[in-house]
C-alpha cells in the first residue's frame, strides 16, 4: 500500500531543520502545491500539534492532517542526522518524520490504515534498532519502509 505513495520527491534525507515549525515547514514544501494552500496545510498541521506532539518518541514523528486543499494522501518523509527538538513524548530529538496529509473526505479510509502502517513501521524500526541515519539514497531509504512493511 505504501508503495503508491512513496516517491522520491517526496522524501528529504539530510533536513535542515533546527525547530518543529522549521520541520514542519520543511516537509510540508515538498507537497507539489501552491504556496497558499502549503500555508494552509502547515497552519492545520500546527494546530494538530498544540493538541498534543505527533513526536512518538525514539527519534520519530508522524505530524499528520486533513485538510480540504488535498484531494488525495500524501506521505512526506524527512530525514535530520542532527534532529529536531519536537517536544516529543520522550523528549528526545525526532531524527525520522513520516508527514501524512489526506483529503477529509476518505472513502476507503486510506489515511488511517496508512497511519496505522507507519506506526508499525516505527515500532519496528525502534525495536529492531534499524540504523536509517546512515542511509544517503531516497531509493535505498523506500527500498527500507518497503521492507519494513511487509
Amino acid at each position: 500500500m505504501l508503495e503508491k505513495l512513496l516517491s522520491e520527491e517526496r522524501i528529504k534525507i539530510g533536513m535542515e531543520a533546527r525547530t518543529k515549525e522549521e520541520a514542519l515547514k520543511e516537509l510540508v514544501e515538498l507537497l507539489n502545491l501552491s504556496d497558499e494552500s502549503k500555508q494552509i496545510i502547515l497552519d492545520a498541521l500546527k494546530k494538530r500539534e498544540v493538541i498534543g506532539s505527533t513526536g512518538i518518541g525514539r527519534g520519530i514523528a508522524i505530524p499528520h492532517t486533513r485538510s480540504t486543499i488535498v484531494n488525495e494522501v500524501y506521505l512526506i518523509i524527512g530525514v535530520s542526522r542532527d534532529g529536531v527538538d519536537f517536544q516529543s513524548i520522550d523528549n528526545q530529538p525526532v531524527h525520522l518524520f513520516f508527514l501524512l496529509v489526506a483529503p477529509p473526505n476518505d472513502p476507503g479510509t486510506m489515511y488511517l490504515i496508512v497511519l496505522g502502517k507507519i506506526a508499525q513501521i516505527a515500532k519496528r524500526i525502534a525495536k529492531e534498532n534499524i540504523d536509517y541515519l546512515s542511509i544517503k539514497d531516497k531509493k535505498e531509504l523506500i527500498q527500507l519502509i518497503l521492507s519494513l512493511e511487509a
